[in-house]
This record gives structure tokens, sequence and C-alpha cells, in this order.
């Protein structure tokens, strides 16, 4: 594959009905472009995560994933409240979401280190009453 794949999603904001569609969506098409499995999970399981947090905690935003040879890079960019304490949200089990999210089984608390552990790379940008960006990498050996 020497071409770049660039797909792109629209997220809305608490519409649990579609939220995952964008991960099930790359993790389909990575599997029919025969990516190695283990990779396809991480992808899966980091874009996820992702997803379901703009779903939760945003205003709604976009996801752009970007296919290469060497690397799947994934670009979530949410309008919403932002972020206060970006270390302290990437504890395990610290969460801001509100009891109606966690009646759903969601809000545990483990997406930011869920995603940490299965990318490669990840930034977050984040400013309070703009929004928030994450930027993850996973590399293809």
């Amino acid at each position: 594959m020497n071409d770049k794949i660039v797909l792109k999603y629209d997220v809305d904001s608490d519409d649990f009905t579609r939220a995952g569609e964008a991960s099930s969506s790359v993790k389909r098409k990575l599997k029919l472009m025969g990516v190695d499995p283990d990779i396809v999970r991480k992808v899966a399981i980091s874009l996820y995560e992702g997803e379901i947090n703009m779903v939760i905690h945003s205003y709604g935003g976009t996801i752009e994933v970007i296919i290469s040879q060497d690397k799947i890079e994934m670009i979530l960019e949410d309008r919403g409240p932002g972020i206060k304490d970006i270390e302290l949200a990437m504890r395990a089990g610290y969460s801001t979401a509100p009891d109606n999210i966690r009646s759903l089984g969601f809000g545990a608390g483990m997406g930011l280190p869920n995603i940490k552990k299965n990318t490669d790379d990840l930034k977050i940008e984040s400013k309070v009453g703009v929004g928030t960006t994450l930027r993850m990498i996973v590399n293809i050996p």
C-alpha cells in the first residue's frame, strides 16, 4: 500500500445508538486489507474508547483515520467542555461521567488508560470550554 487511505466520520453527542460505528467501520476495512489482527484489535479498542468518550463528554465532533503503510493515525476532535486535568483523566478509574451514563455501563474511567495501553503514541490537547483533540498512532511493524 503506497498511498494513504483517509476515512472520516462524524460523531454526535449522546447518540448511543450509533456509538461505535466509526470504530466498527475501520475495523472491517483493516480486516479486509489484511492488516495483522493484533494491530486491528489495538486500533479498534483505541478508536472505540475515544469515540465513546466523544459521545459521553462532548457536543459532537469528527474522527479522521489515516491508514498508511507503516502506521494508522487517528485524530478525534470534539467540541465540548474540554478536560480540566489531563493527568488526572489518565488515571484508571477516574471518571466525570454522570450517573445516567454509568447506569448504561459506561463511564468506568478506563477510556484514556485503555487508549494509552493500545497505542504507540498518544497526544491529548484540550482547552476548557472549547474541546479536546486526541492524536493516536498505532504502528504497523
